[in-house]
C-alpha cells in the first residue's frame, strides 16, 4: 500500500466533505450539512490512521476511535467537539431516529467546530 497516496486521499475527500457542508448548509439542508461535516472529519481522521498505522484504517465512523487509534492527542473540548459531532452520522445516516433536524444556529455552529477541527488536523498532517 502507498501510504503517502492512501493518507493525501483522504485528506482531499475530507476537504471535499468538509465544501460540501459549508454548501448543504447555504442552501438550507440542515440535517445534511452536519452529515458531511462529520464525514469530512472522520475521513481526515481516517488519513492519521494510515499514516500512524501504514494501514488501511478501521470501518468506522467513531470519530473518537479513530482519533485514539492515530494517536492524535485531543485537548478536552476536542473530544466534546467529536462526540457532538458524532451524533450527526446517525441522524444523517438514519434519519428520524427520535431526533428532530438541528436549528440554522445550530448547523452552523456545528460546521463552525468541524472546520476548525479540519484545520488543526491538516495541520498536523504536514
Amino acid at each position: 500500500m502507498d501510504v503517502r497516496r492512501q493518507t493525501d486521499s483522504w485528506r482531499l475527500g475530507a476537504e471535499e466533505d468538509m465544501a460540501a457542508a459549508r454548501s448543504l448548509l447555504g442552501r438550507g439542508y440542515l440535517r445534511q450539512a452536519p452529515f458531511f461535516a462529520h464525514l469530512g472529519i472522520e475521513k481526515m481522521l481516517k488519513a492519521h490512521v494510515t499514516r500512524a498505522t501504514n494501514d488501511v484504517p478501521p470501518r468506522t465512523h467513531d470519530l473518537l476511535r479513530l482519533a485514539d487509534t492515530a494517536g492524535v492527542s485531543l485537548s478536552q473540548e476536542q473530544r466534546e467537539s467529536l462526540a457532538r459531532l458524532q451524533q450527526y452520522c446517525l441522524e444523517g445516516r438514519y434519519p428520524g431516529l427520535e431526533s428532530s433536524d438541528p436549528s440554522r444556529n445550530e448547523a452552523d455552529s456545528v460546521l463552525t467546530d468541524a472546520e476548525e477541527l479540519l484545520s488543526w488536523l491538516q495541520s498536523l498532517l504536514k
